[in-house]
């Protein structure tokens, strides 16, 4: 596994591409759009947050909604993903996506399967028209062996910080492996197109996943960088001031309990 130390000095240059790449999409008005897919506890999350702390809010959001309302369960599948969708100058990560009616909603029986072969022969044509329509889109489905799943769910059934992670679909579906992997090699021989194809990274290893992931990403888009433009910045009139309090002041700074 790859060690801490090794991974910062790994992941910084590419945190510098990053931000040149957002700069690129937000000044040329570019729409880009990051499907996150994959195995429970492979390691979605922490990928979109290697993207997410980066950027600015305003122009990188990311999306992962939750199981569908009475009224969504009545709508055009698509219909509840479209209102997410990039405009012009952002980026848009999905944390899951349509694509949980060809995974965890046909595995766990929440779909019939005649809706999910009509979904199977939806996809093509709905993302041909986001591609068309200007949207760069991006299929990622993180991989990861069942051993080291097993070992992810001990650790977040232990650990009480990352205990909120543990659902029960999680805990329902450890059984399904298999299954899992059935409904993904379908899916991909029925989703994985030339305008929008799919790539699987190995997310055994999560920083080296992430590392991996974010190189394939850089290496899909031209080149992003950009001059940077000059800023005038004249000097201010005076001394620097210092904060001035009269109706609240500051909290005390804090100090830890003594061991």
């Amino acid at each position: 596994m790859l060690g801490i130390q090794d991974y910062e000095a790994m992941v910084a240059p590419l945190n510098r591409e990053l931000i040149e790449m957002a700069r690129w999409v937000a000044e040329t008005g570019q729409r880009l759009l990051i499907l996150f897919e994959g195995r429970d506890t492979a390691g979605k999350g922490g990928a979109i947050f290697a993207f997410s702390r980066l950027l600015n809010p305003r122009q990188c959001r990311v999306v992962a909604l939750s199981a569908p309302t009475e009224r969504e369960q009545g709508q055009w599948y698509f219909q509840r993903y479209v209102p997410h969708l990039p405009a012009k100058g952002e980026i848009v990560l999905f944390d899951r996506s349509w694509y949980n009616r060809a995974g965890v909603e046909r595995v766990m029986g929440y779909c019939t399967e005649t809706e999910a072969q009509d979904f199977l022969q939806s996809v093509p044509g709905f993302e041909k028209q986001l591609v068309d329509h200007g949207i760069t889109l991006v299929k990622y489905w993180l991989a990861c062996d069942q051993e080291r799943q097993e070992e992810r769910f001990a650790d977040r059934r232990n650990n009480p910080s990352k205990r909120w992670k543990l659902s029960p679909v999680d805990i329902a579906s450890r059984t399904k492996y298999e299954a899992y992997t059935e409904a993904r090699e379908e899916m991909l021989r029925a989703t994985h197109t030339d305008h929008a194809p799919w790539t699987i990274v190995d997310f055994n290893d999560q920083a080296m996943g992430r590392l991996t992931l974010i190189r394939d990403l850089l290496d899909r888009l031209p080149d992003t960088t950009l001059p940077l433009p000059e800023i005038d910045w004249p000097p201010l009139d005076g001394p620097p001031g210092r904060e001035r309090y009269e109706v609240i002041q500051p909290l005390p700074d804090y100090r830890p309990p003594q061991m």
